[in-house]
């Protein structure tokens, strides 16, 4: 088959998916290399841009999936007015963002970089798939270790963890002279 058949075919089976598919049993069931593979999602992609079609191919890790295009979403939601998301909350947020810079993390880990409880948020995040189990630690009581999904790479619009933000560290000096937020002149 040549390159713009394979393109339609892939076009069609990420259409019809929906979610995202994962590369390798996309190669799988069309016969074909990771290699072969990914030249025409790269050729698929091109052709949307080109063209510059509704639909884009977005990766996020190992899968790939078909989406509209950002400056598109309006017109379509005025359409389909569909049921606005319950934003994360500062908690779940902050939680997440532990995982994602130190995964695998124990909840107890969380909370002792967060400072309180986070039953609540580990379970909201788990809920929305956001996070997953990825095993026990070999401590005493074995705890769960928790990592991101490839959801939370989907959520956030990111292919890999290496486009996060980096971190900068701080010593000790550093965060006992850093003026508080929102304190006043004379507070700091």
């Amino acid at each position: 088959m040549d390159q713009t058949e394979l393109c339609g075919i892939i076009e069609a089976i990420l259409f019809v998916a929906g979610e995202p598919v994962v590369r390798g049993d996309l190669a799988h069931a069309l016969n074909l290399t990771l290699g072969e593979l990914d030249e025409a999602l790269q050729a698929l992609s091109d052709h949307f841009d080109a063209e510059h079609r509704g639909l884009r191919l977005n990766r996020y890790g190992t899968s790939v999936q078909l989406a509209i295009r950002p400056e598109y979403a309006p017109f379509v939601e005025r359409l389909l007015q569909p049921v606005q998301k319950q934003p994360l909350s500062q908690a779940a947020m902050e939680t997440l963002s532990v995982i994602a810079y130190r995964q695998p993390v124990t909840k107890a880990e969380i909370e002792a970089i967060r400072g309180v409880k986070c039953d609540y948020s580990v379970q909201s995040l788990s809920d929305k798939g956001l996070i997953r189990e990825a095993g026990r630690k070999e401590a005493l009581g074995r705890p769960i270790l928790y990592a991101t999904t490839e959801e939370f790479l989907r959520h956030f619009g990111i292919e890999s963890l290496e486009e996060l933000p980096k971190l900068k560290e701080f010593t000790a000096e550093e965060v006992m002279s850093e003026p508080l937020a929102g304190a006043s002149e004379e507070e700091k």
